[in-house]
């Protein structure tokens, strides 16, 4: 469902704002600065996670304000609202038609995806950046990977700080904990699996356009009886300081399909195609798997692209649900028929 209202309140450059867009393209124009990425980062938090941004909490609340923050929004007649309180600034409450609900449950009413200029470097950063990534993709088509995932971290995180005690640790404990990740971990792997392999074949089949085809596999674990190969590391793994085997290890690998040759080896403009190609198509997945699209938040996506991508990249959005766009000048979005656009400076918006 599109976001039809959006309320802001002390967050980040904001005392207030109100937008009310339609359920297409919503363009964000307006200097570096003005705010637009904020109204971006503030429909992410309709999601599990931290954000677009991946920041704490405490910071999204607006300097001079009152120490926490609202974000509410309106889809068809459900009302989500989350935010913070100055008497806790790191915790983040959630609500849905004005009853408290958990984070992790925002999956089930509807699945944000978003591209940054941050995550250009994707493929040359660190194993826990792609897997951060695919989570989000996995996210999208399984909401329940959220609850698997942060019940897999509260067993590993208890299970190394009893492998750091001092003294013998209990083995009947440690045995427990090592169940939990094995039963949360095997879920987390399998959603990723299933995830890759979908994505993977929509890539495979899709036509060659303006977009580089990405060839995706994962990698760090065989996924083999998690438990039994947590209970033969534990002295690995006390020296370790850390559990080195489970699906925290994995890593999603990226090629350009046509080169055959690895993302990391990419020329950078290669690199933003192959991400802008891996998104648009998990997109598809998406709308396909829950019956209604993703929104979507491509921040500064316009700026990157020549003038025949993206074209191309309207042409292929147009009726995709809602997509969220910003771009420094208004006149990158020519080409973009029926839309919300809207002006962003000094901390307001006004529509075009």
């Amino acid at each position: 469902m599109p976001v039809s209202r959006l309320a802001l309140t002390d967050f980040r450059s904001y005392p207030s704002a109100l937008i009310e867009p339609g359920p297409g393209f919503v363009l964000l124009s307006g200097e570096n600065g003005a705010g637009k990425t904020n109204l971006l980062e503030a429909v992410s938090l309709l999601s599990p996670g931290r954000g677009l941004r991946g920041a704490a909490l405490s910071e999204m609340a607006r300097i001079g304000g009152g120490g926490g923050f609202a974000v509410a929004a309106r889809l068809g007649d459900v009302e989500i609202g989350t935010g913070t309180q100055t008497s806790a600034p790191e915790r983040r409450q959630v609500r849905i038609n004005s009853a408290p609900a958990s984070v992790n449950s925002l999956s089930e009413w509807l699945s944000v995806l978003w591209l940054t200029p941050a995550m250009d470097r994707l493929f040359l950063g660190s194993a826990g950046d792609r897997r951060r990534f695919l989570d989000r993709l996995v996210l999208a088509l399984e909401p329940s990977h959220a609850h698997h995932s942060s019940r897999y971290e509260a067993a590993m995180r208890a299970r190394n700080k009893l492998l750091a005690d001092d003294g013998l640790p209990d083995p009947s404990w440690l045995g427990a904990l090592e169940q939990q990740m094995a039963e949360h971990g095997t879920a987390i792997a399998g959603a990723r699996s299933r995830t890759v392999a979908e994505l993977e074949h929509r890539l495979e089949g899709a036509p060659d356009d303006q977009f580089a085809r990405a060839a995706i596999q994962l990698d760090g674990w065989d996924q083999a009886d998690l438990a039994a190969q947590l209970r033969d590391s534990r002295s690995r793994d006390t020296a370790a300081g850390r559990s080195i085997i489970g699906p925290h290890r994995q890593d999603l690998l990226v090629s350009h399909r046509a080169k055959q040759m690895e993302a990391s080896r990419s020329s950078t403009g290669e690199q933003k195609a192959l991400l802008l190609g891996l998104v648009l198509a998990h997109a598809e997945v998406v709308a396909e798997r829950r019956g209604e699209p993703p929104i979507l938040l491509l921040d500064e996506v316009a700026a990157h692209l020549d003038p025949k991508r993206r074209s191309a990249l309207f042409t292929r959005l147009e009726g995709r649900g809602q997509v969220w766009m910003t771009a420094t000048e208004a006149a990158l979005f020519d080409g973009v028929g029926e839309a919300s656009r809207l002006h962003v400076e000094g901390g307001a918006v006004h529509r075009i």
